[in-house]
């Protein structure tokens, strides 16, 4: 809720209020220098939060920083200004989303981990829902569409602050010492999800930011809420059946089998989008992959969380996971217009089933070295 309504409602319409007419370039210079400093900044906070060897007060300036900020950047009078509060914004951001996850990590043991990344699918259900909410027509006045989502983001996040103090557990936070082999199995396990988490998000990311450009070269004319309402209800679906898959694989002890079977889901609707040559089969195929991609993403985060080699560096290691997500957004929208036009959609989704298919051999060869 923090940063979907802001990132893909209320910043692009605020710079179409300030240049007078829709800004793509502008848009895209924003995006790509907010998710370059959201980059480094969840690094560098994991990494201060890891020393300090605490969370909650980091999470609360966070909170408190980022919502200021929120709200300067609906009072911002230049482009140059929205970049240089979004930019900043984004530090604070981080400084509280860093050590939120940092701080699961430190209180889920490695059996409950499934239903902790089944519950995580809630986060961009939930985001997408908010950007719809403070949006819909005559709920809110448009000047008063960011204090809401300021609102809505401390009413969830102060209850965690104030009730979850003492919930650390002492083997979850305990130093580990550095292992002596030059890469020990669970690094390899790391990588191997860091990559496969990386292929999906691609695909993933290409998809959130042409889905209805891809829709309209099917059907001239297909409506954006018609996009809007698909996406949203692919995340909403995508929770109950994280939820299962997270209790199941944490009940029979296979924290990765749903992950491969998620990943080959995505290679499928992928395929079938880009044989589509209607409207209700390309709708088909992006439920898919949509659905299979959301749960992927969801348990992978929990399943993150159980492979971290060494608990006295999770803030710093989950920021360097978190390039999985930002750097995909900055590389895919630029890759896509550089293929789309010369080889079609197809082309693209083709390359996409391949990524997805190549993140599920990842994880499988996981499962068949018993990692």
């Amino acid at each position: 809720m923090a940063y979907v309504p802001l990132l893909t409602v209320l910043l692009p319409q605020r710079i179409a209020e300030l240049q007078g007419h829709e800004d793509v370039a502008a848009l895209a210079q924003v995006s790509f220098l907010g998710a370059a400093m959201a980059s480094l900044a969840n690094i560098g906070v994991g990494m201060l939060t890891d020393r300090a060897r605490m969370r909650r007060p980091f999470i609360v300036t966070g909170l408190v920083a980022s919502n200021v900020l929120l709200l300067m950047v609906g009072r911002a009078e230049s482009v140059t200004q929205i970049i240089a509060l979004v930019m900043v914004w984004q530090v604070a951001l981080n400084l509280m989303l860093s050590p939120l996850m940092a701080w699961a990590g430190d209180c889920f043991p490695d059996e409950q981990k499934g239903l902790l990344g089944g519950a995580l699918a809630l986060s961009p259900a939930l985001g997408a829902l908010a950007g719809s909410l403070v949006t819909f027509a005559g709920l809110v006045e448009p000047e008063a569409r960011l204090a809401l989502v300021a609102l809505l983001v401390s009413a969830l996040v102060l209850p965690a602050v104030l009730m979850g103090k003492a919930r650390a557990q002492a083997a979850l936070v305990a130093p580990v010492a550095a292992p002596g082999e030059p890469l020990p199995l669970r690094q390899r396990v790391v990588l191997r999800m860091w990559a496969a988490r990386l292929l999906v998000q691609v695909a993933e990311g290409g998809m959130f930011a042409f889905l209805l450009y891809w829709l309209r070269s099917l059907s001239p004319g297909y409506p954006e809420n018609g996009a809007a309402n698909i996406f949203s209800l692919v995340l909403v679906g995508a929770v109950p059946l994280s939820l299962l898959l997270g209790r199941w694989s944490d009940r029979h002890g296979k924290p990765l089998v749903p992950l491969v079977a998620a990943a080959l889901l995505c290679a499928c609707g992928m395929l079938v989008m880009a044989a589509a040559a209607s409207l209700p089969y390309a709708i088909a195929g992006y439920v898919l992959f949509g659905l299979a991609a959301a749960v992927f993403l969801a348990l992978h985060s929990g399943q993150i969380l159980r492979v971290l080699p060494a608990p006295q560096h999770r803030g710093r290691d989950l920021g360097l996971f978190n390039l999985t997500n930002t750097v995909p957004g900055m590389v895919m929208p630029w890759l896509t217009v550089l293929l789309v036009p010369q080889f079609g959609y197809a082309a693209l989704f083709v390359l996409f089933a391949v990524l997805a298919l190549g993140s599920a051999g990842l994880l499988a060869g996981s499962i068949r070295r018993g990692e």
